[in-house]
């Protein structure tokens, strides 16, 4: 009888993962073999564009394109490094002590992970470039200098390292402290011989993240990193979009393909070591005790307002500075047809990144390599992605199902993880009561499942809409100008000549931003959830699956 009910389980998770298969299959798994084709070939005459036949060894050959690759790892590694330096220090600090107002900073270090690439990086132009608030007051002009890039760097991946500093921190076990220290280890000797030994696999996995996250960017360096210090993703969507080097473009595309998954294999070896967290008793946060803890507390706030939170604040700066001629602007047909395009495709693409993502879940819960096919998504960067559709599908490159498509792909993957990690915590008690009282399995998912992981579906979605608010790399390849959205139509401001447009730009920025932060208040709003004994409270979606697009 349990030989037939697996096997009646098994053809089930099998029809739950056929659509999410496909999707996988034709949207990332398909584009990117043709991309590898292209790069091994040299060839991409799919669209009739003629490109000179390379080899793969070509981009270390090239003096120009190994300048790219090399300075593309160069600033993800100092990225690395400098959220490390600044990141355990502030983590501690925020573990350790317990003040006012904490858990309002917990909550508003998820911001970053919502704010569009081009809001961040007018934030950080705001800051920095020119007529920015702090470049005029202090008389300098990071203009053309790989530091934007870098300020921008950090302030989307900062507060990922502190988070995931925090939550370490948080797993210490009292009681080797307190033996440690009974002992006569000072507190530094503590720190290293107890604390960092537990703390190093968070703090290496969430360094992962941000070498990706920064070597795989589109948005920030596009903007930032200006002619000189763009990176390869800029410079595959120059030679597609303004050469016509499809050819090369394949060849750099495969090179980072491979480069991220090492990365991303690295990162899932790690994440294995926090798998099967333990129970201990934690430290007891205590109030800051004397004036040298107080300024480190004071300290840790300020450097987390300088980075999180002033490029924030200066993009509301400009915009109110612009006048209210230029935010009549918002009124124009272009700007109310980007609006249009930007709430319909998110809310279309939300809708099937649900529908997707919960299917996944419930499929992966009986195959661990369906579980980790989640991750695909994660690996590949949108310009990768978007490369690979435009060489697989060009008579569909300007269709809006195929826009579409790739929006919910690569959001889906957050309700899928938000909802496998429900799935798990789910009590088998309460799922057996309702099969032994004749609910069929259906029944039992819609009055019984679905109810208990209503958060952890929440939570899914509002980052699966955040992401696909800010999706700014798949639009430039596959939108119509008529598609425009408001990343694009920033985008576009930009490139005009003019503090008109530059203007314009920051007015469009804040709107993209307040609909940014609606997403974040659905995010972190607290949520009454429903208690069930037994079972601890789901929903909550670890700081490594957050993308930035």
């Amino acid at each position: 009888m349990s030989f037939v009910r697996a096997c009646g389980q098994s053809q089930s998770s099998l029809w739950l993962a056929l659509l999410p298969f496909a999707a996988l299959l034709l949207l990332l798994i398909a584009p990117l073999a043709r991309l590898a084709l292209s790069g091994f070939t040299g060839e991409a005459s799919w669209l009739g564009a003629a490109s000179s036949s390379w080899s793969l060894w070509t981009p270390w050959q090239d003096d120009y394109l190994r300048w790219r690759v090399l300075w593309s790892l160069a600033q993800a590694g100092i990225t690395c490094v400098l959220a490390f330096v600044l990141g355990l220090p502030l983590a501690w600090v925020l573990a350790r002590f317990e003040f006012a107002g904490r858990a309002l900073v917990l909550r508003l270090l998820m911001l970053p992970f919502v704010v569009p690439t081009l809001v961040a990086a007018l934030g950080v132009l705001a800051l920095w470039g020119p007529r920015g608030l702090l470049s005029g007051w202090l008389g300098v002009n990071l203009q053309d200098t790989p530091w934007l890039l870098l300020y921008g760097n950090l302030f989307f991946n900062l507060c990922l390292v502190v988070r995931a500093g925090v939550d370490a921190l948080g797993q210490i076990n009292a009681r080797q402290v307190a033996a440690a220290r009974s002992l006569g280890a000072t507190p530094w000797r503590t720190f290293w011989r107890i604390e960092w030994p537990a703390i190093a696999p968070w703090l290496m996995s969430s360094l992962c993240l941000v070498f990706l996250y920064c070597f795989a960017g589109f948005g920030l360096a596009l903007v930032l990193g200006g002619q000189r210090f763009a990176t390869v993703e800029v410079e595959i969507y120059t030679l597609v979009a303004h050469e016509l080097q499809l050819g090369q473009a394949s060849v750099l595309a495969l090179w980072m393909l491979g480069l991220t998954g090492g990365v991303a294999l690295l990162y899932a070896l790690l994440e294995k070591r926090l798998a099967a967290p333990s129970r201990v008793q934690p430290l007891a946060r205590r109030p800051p005790q004397g004036l040298a803890q107080w300024l480190a507390l004071l300290g840790a706030l300020l450097v987390l307002f300088a980075i999180c939170a002033l490029p924030i604040l200066a993009i509301v700066w400009r915009a109110l500075a612009a006048g209210w001629s230029t935010w009549v602007t918002l009124l124009d047909f272009e700007v109310a047809a980007a609006l249009w395009n930007t709430l319909r495709f998110s809310s279309i693409a939300l809708l099937l990144a649900t529908l997707l993502g919960v299917l996944h879940a419930l499929a992966a819960q009986r195959s661990v390599l369906w579980r980790a096919a989640a991750f695909l998504p994660f690996v590949v960067s949108p310009v990768t992605v978007a490369f690979g559709l435009l060489l697989l599908y060009p008579d569909w490159t300007a269709s809006l199902p195929l826009l579409l498509a790739a929006y919910a792909v690569l959001a889906y993957p957050f309700v899928a993880k938000s909802m496998a990690a429900g799935l798990d915590s789910l009590p088998p008690h309460v799922l057996n009561a309702a099969r032994t009282l004749g609910a069929s399995p259906q029944r039992t998912f819609w009055r019984v499942t679905l109810p208990l992981l209503r958060p952890a579906l929440r939570r899914g979605m509002a980052f699966a809409a955040a992401t696909a608010l800010g999706e700014f790399a798949v639009t430039l390849f596959l939108s119509r100008p008529e598609w425009a959205t408001l990343t694009t139509l920033i985008y576009r401001r930009l490139g005009h000549p003019g503090a008109a447009s530059l203007d314009q730009a920051f007015v469009l920025a804040s709107l993209l931003m307040l609909l940014a932060l609606l997403a974040f208040l659905l995010i972190e709003w607290p949520v009454v959830e429903r208690e069930v004994p037994g079972w601890p409270v789901a929903g909550n979606v670890p700081m490594g699956e957050l993308r930035h697009a």
